[in-house]
């Protein structure tokens, strides 16, 4: 009777942890998702792999980084405000479309012997744009699209899920692909992955859009948003931490090439493990986030996960040893994706309606924005003292960050009580 009563129990905590999938709409996004973003990740690894090929510089990595993200510091909060004006799900289709052809474009490319490093930056820049645009209008459809405020917190949590299955699956296969066919066939796949979700939001049925009236301009709408934001203490404690997290933290994805292949005498295949360990690890902390049922909690969450991926980051760039780094690495990819699919999550929760567009835009901006100036920055260091102590230092960094976010997490928590 009791081991009925435990099986019972823990298929309750299973099924709770997936309740937003109750929603017919959320479900066509989560599993079209999970291929579209599969695909993502195959092209991903594909890239750096092709760009550290082409060039032999763990500068140029950081360059392809920086200017395929780049686009998002000065246009996702412009698009936060047009995430409040217009009809989310048609930009949504077109932000799909567009990755879409450029993957067709360089598998081209690629296939027929025509790409150079110049080409490369110039599609990841147009890719760029419409990654500015997805994001917040992704955010502020969230709740549009389940159209449940009680499903909200799952459905930020389950979205960072198929994220990170994505995340986990992708880089290994795309690893195992580069081995057997190249990577122009990545970039094919990848093309065909985003055909799902136009699919998907095409047959969504949502509440017919109505435009908002007003006689505000884009940029009154701006200011508005950024004054609001960063006004509202807690949420500019958590997007300040995003912000150096994005800087000094997320770049490492852009030079796992260079462990992989320099550090730990590994190839495209070590490369798909180890970018899988850190998927591994952020579809745990996915898991882990999805099954919280209140956000009074957050504030700490994203206090220790930051810490987490601070100490893994250092871990990481001071390990010469495969098996430890694939342990550390999974540690890290928790501790990230924890602190920003909590961070999300709790900002979604307190923002006001008819601002969450702009607000999550400046969070996006957050981690999409700094992410290349990061990987400029820390490109251009690593020229001079190599890799591995560069992102020694840079862990060193985000440890004083997480510190100063510990000194503000009583004003964070005041607006939970």
């Amino acid at each position: 009777m009791n081991r009925y009563l435990d099986i019972h129990s823990y298929l309750h905590r299973v099924g709770f942890a997936f309740r937003a999938l109750q929603s017919k709409n959320f479900r066509m996004f989560f599993f079209s998702g999970m291929l579209s973003l599969m695909g993502t990740w195959i092209q991903n690894l594909a890239l750096g792999w092709l760009v550290y090929r082409l060039t032999d510089s763990a500068f140029y990595l950081g360059l392809v980084g920086f200017a395929g993200q780049i686009p998002a510091l000065f246009f996702a909060p412009l698009a936060g405000v047009y995430a409040d004006r217009m009809n989310r799900r048609q930009i949504l289709i077109l932000t799909q479309i567009v990755p879409m052809v450029l993957a067709f474009v360089l598998s081209y490319l690629v296939c027929f012997d025509k790409i150079q490093i110049s080409l490369v930056l110039i599609i990841v820049v147009i890719n760029g744009f419409a990654l500015a645009f997805d994001t917040p209008f992704r955010h502020a459809f969230l709740l549009e699209m389940i159209g449940d405020r009680k499903l909200l917190i799952n459905a930020v949590a389950l979205n960072s899920t198929l994220v990170n299955t994505a995340r986990f699956i992708g880089p290994t296969i795309g690893g195992i692909l580069i081995a057997l066919y190249g990577e122009a066939f990545c970039f094919f796949v990848n093309g065909f992955s985003f055909l799902g979700m136009i699919i998907a939001l095409m047959s969504m049925k949502i509440p017919r859009f109505i435009k908002k009236t007003g006689n505000k301009s884009v940029f009154s709408d701006l200011k508005e948003g950024f004054l609001y934001t960063f006004d509202f203490k807690p949420a500019r404690y958590m997007i300040l931490l995003v912000i150096m997290t994005s800087i000094f933290g997320l770049p490492f994805q852009a030079f796992l090439p260079v462990f992989a292949r320099d550090i730990l005498s590994g190839n495209s295949q070590l490369l798909g493990f180890l970018t899988g360990a850190v998927g591994a690890g952020a579809l745990t902390g996915a898991f882990f986030l999805a099954s919280r049922d209140s956000i009074k909690s957050i504030p700490n969450i994203i206090r220790f996960s930051a810490f987490l991926f601070a100490f893994g980051l250092v871990s990481f760039s001071l390990s010469q040893t495969i098996w430890l780094s694939m342990v550390i690495l999974f540690f890290s990819g928790f501790g990230m994706i924890v602190q920003f699919a909590a961070t999300n999550t709790l900002l979604q929760t307190v923002v006001d309606e008819d601002k969450r567009g702009r607000v999550l835009s400046f969070y996006s901006m957050s981690f999409l924005g700094f992410t290349p100036i990061g990987s400029l920055m820390l490109g251009t260091i690593a020229k001079y003292i190599g890799v591995p102590y560069t992102f020694t230092l840079a862990g060193i960094a985000l440890l004083l960050a997480a510190g100063m976010y510990n000194t503000k997490l009583s004003a964070i928590k005041r607006i939970l009580s």
